[in-house]
């Protein structure tokens, strides 16, 4: 069963798609209602809930397989993120990657 992955970050970039699937991923525009992304250097991107209720972050969503899921866990793992299951403005649930300090 395909699954949804929501990228705000780097997963969007055709050679990292490349690199992590062995194919270039077809995706649409979607967002995430209630977060904002936040840069602590070093530390990477990362999403936070916020509570202005009009806050958004903007992404891509993506239709993967189980498969891609697990080698998108582990290039996200490299990095010390964790997947989250989310709804997103579109009324999806999609799988994000959040930092876990």
């Amino acid at each position: 069963m395909p699954a949804l992955l929501f990228s705000y970050g780097s997963l969007q970039n055709r050679e990292i798609q490349l690199r992590t699937f062995g194919r270039e991923l077809n995706g649409r525009e979607d967002s995430l209602p209630g977060y904002v992304v936040v840069k602590h250097e070093p530390s990477p991107a990362n999403l936070s809930r916020s509570s202005n209720p009009g806050d958004e972050v903007r992404g891509m969503v993506f239709e993967i397989t189980e498969a891609e899921l697990a080698e998108a866990d582990e290039y996200e793992a490299a990095d010390g993120y964790r997947r989250v299951l989310v709804t997103l403005q579109s009324g999806l649930r999609a799988w994000v990657y959040m930092f876990s300090s």
